[in-house]
């Protein structure tokens, strides 16, 4: 397997590359999901690079981009709630699911999390996600509830939320 690099986002270069990662992996993920006008209004208020920078700036958010020879194929989002690290996104391109990149994703996150002293990881995931919901089992995570998030413009987020022990 080819070395999969993950480093931190903070200058403007890294963070256009993960705001352009988002706009190619929620629309051709997500779209079918919850609509175009959903991912539309999610990548301008979430995922743009002034929301990103904002979310590192203000928000405590760390984000990580994940690279193979040079070239962005997914990135992290965490965010250090108390005892628990907040898995706020985890996304790759397409062309890198099923190769076990989201494993050494959540085993960086795990390092990160111990690391910084949390004892468990959080995560929330759309109900209709199965790709993801099922990917999530299978590293380890249990349900532990549902949670209905007003994000605005009209729209929710109607997830599960999983969790696991670091």
């Amino acid at each position: 397997m080819r070395t999969v690099l993950i480093g931190k986002v903070g200058d403007s270069e890294s963070i256009a590359a993960v705001a352009e990662l988002a706009h190619e992996i929620w629309t051709e993920h997500y779209v079918p999901i919850i609509g175009p006008d959903q991912v539309d209004y999610m990548l301008r208020n979430i995922q743009s690079e002034t929301a990103i920078r904002d979310q590192i700036t203000n928000e405590r958010f760390h984000y990580y981009l994940i690279t193979r020879d040079r070239s962005s194929i997914g990135y992290i989002g965490i965010q250090d709630q108390g005892d628990v690290l907040f898995l706020s996104k985890v996304y790759v391109r397409a062309s890198e699911r099923g190769s076990g990149l989201g494993k050494q994703a959540l085993e960086f996150v795990r390092s990160l999390a111990a690391e910084r002293g949390h004892r468990r990881i959080r995560l929330t995931v759309n109900i209709n996600n199965e790709l993801a919901i099922g990917a999530y089992e299978r590293l380890g995570f249990s349900r532990t509830g549902t949670q209905v998030a007003d994000i605005g413009g009209g729209f929710v987020m109607d997830d599960y939320v999983y969790e696991m022990s670091v």
